[in-house]
């Protein structure tokens, strides 16, 4: 965790606000896709914020073409951009969304972790992967591609060769995870570290694909968002939504 945590507060006008992680989109799913569309289109939300892995794979931003599955969800955000703020954490199949995207998206870039601060209270928000310790492997993966020299490399190589070297990756990690029977949780000291550090109450992350709410001792929590999946059975998708009146409810988007 850094030094200093950067920190997102709400105007006092706002009256809901949206949390969402962990969609996965791309174009050989239509159908969740379409949800989240709908979902954009229809939410009363003031803010929505994407907290990583919103993309099954983003391989450098000039992947968004005009006519392309990514322009085309970025056009929906800028969209809905018009009457809601719009956040965006990376994750870890998304972590090389950059700059260009964002600005054409209308989304704020989020640094993971980062404070939510609305109605005297304070929220710590994270895409989650930081914290899964035990994955040792995914762990050292992720300093390596996290780093700007191998980003820089990456995103230097011409566009097909990055679609061939993630198609390689996502089939690697499904080869992985089909092998494991038990997935990597959030390190308990580490999650009880980062509430400390930030003087929050509730940590709310994705990643784990495991949506509960965990009561921690001395009563604080750990919030878990929802992964999205239209073709699962049943179908998986929900948005935590927040109020000014302090309810937090999961929404199941059908």
């Amino acid at each position: 965790m850094p030094d200093v945590i950067s920190t997102v507060a709400a105007p006092a006008a706002w009256q809901a606000v949206d949390f969402v992680s962990d969609l996965h989109l791309h174009a050989d799913d239509p159908r969740t896709a379409a949800a989240f569309l709908r979902y954009l289109r229809d939410t009363p939300a003031d803010a929505v914020f994407l907290l990583g892995d919103i993309f099954e794979v983003w391989i450098g931003d000039d992947a968004a073409q005009p006519g392309s599955f990514e322009a085309g969800i970025g056009q929906a955000l800028k969209q809905a951009g018009r009457s809601a703020s719009l956040y965006f954490m990376h994750g870890n199949r998304d972590f090389l969304l950059g700059a260009a995207f964002t600005a054409e998206a209308h989304l704020t870039l989020l640094d993971d972790p980062a404070v939510f601060e609305w109605h005297d209270r304070r929220w710590l928000l994270s895409h989650g992967d930081a914290l899964c310790l035990a994955d040792v492997d995914y762990q050292r993966f992720r300093s390596e591609v996290r780093s700007a020299a191998w980003q820089s490399a990456f995103l230097a190589r011409p566009i097909d060769e990055r679609r061939a070297i993630a198609r390689g990756l996502r089939a690697e990690s499904g080869a992985r995870q089909a092998a494991v029977t038990v997935y990597a949780d959030a390190d308990p000291a580490m999650v009880d570290a980062w509430l400390d550090a930030s003087r929050a109450e509730v940590l709310i992350h994705g990643h784990t694909h495991r949506p509960t709410d965990h009561t921690l001792p001395g009563g604080r929590q750990r919030v878990v968002l929802s992964d999205w999946d239209m073709t699962a059975s049943p179908p998986r998708a929900e948005v935590l939504r927040l109020t000014a009146d302090g309810t937090r409810r999961r929404l199941p988007i059908t």
